[in-house]
C-alpha cells in the first residue's frame, strides 16, 4: 500500500475577448499602464498649476490689433508718443482752491514728476489751459494725471500709485484709478472669479454625481479628470500667451468650457463602465469596451465642439482668435483626459465602483414622455418652436457696446474713478470719437474747423492736441449716448469725408462700428463654415441629410433663447436685482459671438449623445418610433445629469463679479438648460415622430458615399465569456488508497 499525495485542482480561467479598434487599444494600454498614465497627468496638473497659473500675469486686458481703423488710430498715437498708460487720482470732498488741498496736490505732483518711469504729471493748478479740465464742474474735486513712460516697470508704477494714495489734506478723499489700474484690476478680478468658480462648482458637481452613481468612488473620477484637464488647459493657454496676446477675458471662458466638458465626458465614460460591468464584464474588459464605445462618442462630440469654436478663426478680432485657439486646445485636452486618464483611474477604482444590478429599464419617465409627444407631434413641435422664437425675440433689439470700466464690480477703485470723471469732469472724460490726423496741428485745426465741427450730430470739438510734429488728435463731442446711433453715424460721416488728409477715426463709438462691420462681413462666413462642418459630421454619423438639417435648426432656436435671455437681463434689466447684475444698456460686443460658438457646440454635443443611441437602435433593426422611444429613455438620464452638471459649472462662474464672465455664465446655463429639457425631451421626439422614416433619408449617391466613409457610433462588441467559478479547494488533505 502506497501513501497517496494531495490533489489540488487548478481553477480554469477564461479571458474576455479583446475589442478591435484604436480607441479600444488606447483604453487597454492606459488600463495596463495606469500608474504611468496617472503619473503623466499628475505632472501635467502640477506644471499647469505652477506655470500655467501665471497666464493671468501675461494676459492683456483689452488686446487689440491693427485690423480695424479704430485700432490703427490708437496704434498711430501710441507710436507717435509712446506711453505705458496713465494713473489718475481723484481728490474729492474739499474745494479745489482750498490752500491745504492745493499744497498737498502740488507737492505730490512735483515729487511724482521727478520719480523714475514717469513721463509727465499734471494737476489742476498748472498754467496750461488744459488744467481747467482737471477741475470738477462743482469745484469740489480735482484730478492729478500721471503718464507712465513706455519703458516703466511695474515697481515704478506701484511706487507712483502709492504716492498718489498718500496725498493727504483735511477732509479730502483720494481714489486712484486710470487705465493702468483698470488693467491690473481686471486681471486680478478675473483670476479671483476663475478660482471662485472652480471652488464653488467642483464640490457641487461631486454631490450631484454621488446621487447619480450612488457612490463616492464613481462620482470622484469625473472630478479628478476635470481637475487634471484644467491643469492641462492652463498650461496650453500659457503656451499661447507666449506667442500671441491673450485677452484676460478669455481665461475664465476657456476654463469654464474645459471644466464643463471634462466632467461631461468623464461622466459618460464612468456610466458606460458601470453598464459593461453590469453586463458581466471584468474590470479590464469593461474599461476596454468603455473606451471603444463611450470613448468613440466622446471623441466625435469633441470634434463637433471644436468645429463650432474653429469658426471664430474667421474673425480678425484678437479676442475671438484667442478664444478659438484656447477653446479648441481645451476641447482636445478634455477629450484626451477622458480617453486616457479616465481608463487609468477606472483601473485603480473599478472594483470599488458600484455595479448596477439591472440595465436601464425600457419603460420610464422619458419613454412615457416620448409616447405622449408622439400622439401630438405636430402641435408639440409648433408650440416648442413658437416658444423658443418668442424667447429669442428680445435679441432683435440688442445693442452692442464696449462696456469699459463697467466690467468691474462697483467696489473697484478703477471703475469709481472712471465713472467720477465721466459724471463730474466733462472736459477730461474720454470723447466718444477721436480723429487722428497724420499732419501738423495747424492742418488738423483747419480740418476740425472746416469739416468736423460742421457735421450734423456734432455738438462740439475740443482743442486740437498735438501728439508729435506729424500727428494730432481731435476730440469730437456728440450729445446723448456716446456709443449710440448718433455717435455711430458721425463716425461713418467722418470716414466718408477725410478732407483730403490721412486720418483714422477711433474711440468707443468707432470700435463698435468696426466690430459690427466685421460681424456683418465675416459673420456669415463663420456661420456657413460651422454649419457646413456640422452638417458633414452629422451626415457621416447618421447617413441622413434630414437629421443634420433639423439638428442645425433646433440648435439655432435654443441659441436664440439664450441670447434673448441675455438681452433681457443685461440690457433691459429683467431680474437684474435677483441675479446680482446691473444693466449696462447693452451687451459687450463680442459676447454674442462667443455665446453662439460655445452654445452651438454644447448643443451639438448633446445632439451627438442622443442621436448616437437612436442610430445604434435603428441599426439593430428597431423601427423609427421604437428607436426614438428607447434612445431617449436609455440616454435621457445621463444627458439630463450631464446638463445639470454643466448648468452648475456655468452658474458657479456667473456668481463672479466680472461682467463678461457673468454674461457668458448665464447665457450658457440658459442654453444648456433649454437644450436638455425643451429641445431634447419635446422638440426632438416630436420632429422625429412627425417625419417618421423620412428622418433617415438621403439621396442614393450620398447613401453609397456613407456606406464607404460613414462614421458609425455603434461598435460591434464581442460576447463576454461566461464566468467560470473556481472549484473549491478541499478543507483538508485527503488520502486516497491505491493498489500496490
Amino acid at each position: 500500500m502506497r501513501r497517496s499525495t494531495a490533489v489540488t485542482p487548478s481553477a480554469p480561467t477564461s479571458a474576455d475577448p479583446e475589442v478591435d479598434g484604436r480607441l479600444a487599444a488606447i483604453g487597454r494600454f492606459c488600463f495596463r499602464h495606469r500608474r504611468w498614465v496617472l503619473g503623466f497627468w499628475a505632472v501635467i496638473l502640477v506644471i499647469g498649476v505652477l506655470i500655467g497659473g501665471r497666464v493671468f500675469e501675461g494676459s492683456v486686458a483689452g488686446a487689440s490689433s491693427t485690423a480695424s481703423e479704430a485700432d490703427r488710430g490708437s496704434a498711430v498715437v501710441t507710436a507717435a508718443d509712446p506711453a505705458k498708460g496713465t494713473l489718475t487720482a481723484v481728490v474729492d470732498g474739499r474745494p479745489v482752491d482750498d490752500q491745504a488741498v492745493r499744497d498737498a496736490v502740488t507737492r505730490a505732483t512735483a515729487e511724482i514728476a521727478a520719480m523714475p518711469g514717469v513721463s509727465s504729471a499734471t494737476d489742476a493748478y498748472g498754467s496750461d489751459p488744459s488744467a481747467a479740465a482737471l477741475r470738477s464742474a462743482d469745484g469740489n474735486a480735482s484730478l492729478l494725471s500721471v503718464r507712465m513712460a513706455d519703458d516703466s516697470t511695474t515697481a515704478q508704477t506701484d511706487a507712483v500709485t502709492h504716492r498718489l494714495a498718500d496725498i493727504t489734506a483735511d477732509g479730502a478723499k483720494v481714489t486712484v484709478g486710470g487705465d493702468l489700474v483698470l488693467q491690473d484690476e481686471v486681471k486680478k478680478q478675473t483670476e479671483k472669479d476663475t478660482r471662485f468658480g472652480e471652488i464653488v462648482t467642483l464640490p457641487l458637481t461631486l454631490i450631484v454625481m454621488v446621487l447619480v452613481f450612488g457612490g463616492l468612488s464613481a462620482a470622484s473620477l469625473p472630478v479628478i479628470g476635470a481637475v487634471a484637464s484644467v491643469g492641462g488647459a492652463l498650461l496650453a493657454m500659457f503656451g499661447f500667451s507666449r506667442i500671441m496676446d491673450i485677452d484676460t477675458s478669455v481665461l475664465p471662458i476657456a476654463t469654464v468650457l474645459g471644466l464643463g466638458l471634462s466632467i461631461d465626458y468623464a461622466l459618460l465614460m464612468v456610466n458606460r463602465f458601470r453598464e459593461e460591468r453590469g453586463h458581466g464584464a471584468g474590470i479590464a474588459a469593461a474599461v476596454e469596451r468603455t473606451a471603444a464605445t463611450a470613448g468613440r462618442t466622446v471623441a466625435f462630440s469633441g470634434l463637433t465642439v471644436a468645429v463650432a469654436l474653429a469658426g471664430l478663426f474667421v474673425f480678425t478680432s484678437p479676442v475671438l482668435g484667442a478664444v478659438a485657439a484656447a477653446g479648441v486646445s481645451v476641447v482636445v485636452i478634455a477629450v484626451a483626459a477622458a480617453i486616457t486618464l479616465v481608463p487609468a483611474l477606472l483601473g485603480f477604482a473599478g472594483s470599488r465602483i458600484k455595479t448596477p444590478t439591472a440595465p436601464v429599464p425600457d419603460e420610464g419617465f422619458f419613454s412615457r414622455t416620448v409616447r405622449r409627444v408622439r400622439k401630438r407631434a405636430l402641435p408639440v413641435a409648433l408650440a416648442c418652436t413658437a416658444l423658443l422664437m418668442a424667447a429669442g425675440a428680445p435679441f432683435l433689439h440688442a445693442d452692442m457696446r464696449n462696456t469699459g470700466a463697467a466690467v468691474l464690480p462697483s467696489s473697484s477703485a478703477g471703475r469709481q474713478v472712471a465713472e467720477t470723471i465721466d459724471q463730474r469732469f466733462p472736459g477730461a472724460s474720454a470723447a466718444p470719437i477721436t480723429v487722428v490726423v497724420e499732419s501738423s496741428a495747424t492742418v488738423a485745426q483747419a480740418y476740425a474747423d472746416d469739416v468736423v465741427s460742421k457735421l450734423p450730430g456734432v455738438s462740439g470739438v475740443r482743442a486740437v492736441t498735438p501728439v508729435s510734429d506729424t500727428v494730432s488728435t481731435i476730440d469730437v463731442l456728440v450729445p446723448g449716448d456716446p456709443q449710440g446711433g448718433e455717435a455711430k453715424q458721425v463716425v461713418k460721416e467722418l470716414r466718408a469725408d477725410r478732407g483730403g488728409l490721412s486720418t483714422q477715426v477711433t474711440g468707443g463709438a468707432a470700435s463698435v462700428v468696426d466690430f459690427q462691420h466685421e460681424l456683418l462681413t465675416r459673420g456669415p462666413i463663420a456661420l456657413g463654415l460651422v454649419a457646413l462642418g456640422t452638417l458633414v459630421l452629422l451626415f457621416l454619423m447618421t447617413g441622413s441629410v434630414v437629421m443634420p438639417v433639423k439638428a442645425l435648426l433646433m440648435n439655432l432656436l435654443s441659441l436664440g433663447a439664450s441670447l434673448g435671455a441675455l438681452t433681457l437681463v443685461f440690457q433691459d434689466g429683467w431680474f437684474s436685482g435677483l441675479l446680482g447684475v446691473g444693466s449696462t444698456g447693452g451687451l459687450e460686443t463680442f459676447i454674442p459671438v462667443l455665446v453662439f460658438a460655445f452654445a452651438f457646440g454644447l448643443s451639438m454635443d448633446y445632439e451627438v449623445f442622443l442621436l448616437a443611441r437612436i442610430k445604434e437602435l435603428r441599426d439593430r433593426g428597431h423601427s423609427n418610433a421604437e428607436s426614438v422611444e428607447l434612445g431617449v429613455q436609455r440616454s435621457g438620464r445621463i444627458i439630463t445629469s450631464a446638463a445639470l452638471l454643466m448648468v452648475i459649472v456655468f452658474a458657479g462662474f456667473a456668481l463672479g463679479d466680472m461682467l463678461m464672465v457673468k454674461q457668458m455664465g448665464i447665457a450658457l446655463a440658459v442654453a444648456v438648460a433649454v437644450d436638455a429639457t425643451l429641445v431634447r425631451c419635446l422638440l426632438v421626439p416630436a420632429t422625429m415622430s412627425f417625419f417618421g422614416d423620412f428622418n433617415w433619408w438621403a439621396p442614393g449617391p450620398l447613401r453609397r458615399l456613407h456606406d464607404r466613409i460613414g462614421l458609425s457610433e455603434h461598435v460591434e462588441l464581442p460576447a463576454i465569456a461566461p464566468a467560470v467559478l473556481p472549484i473549491p479547494r478541499p478543507a483538508a488533505e485527503t488520502l486516497v488508497p491505491t493498489t500496490p
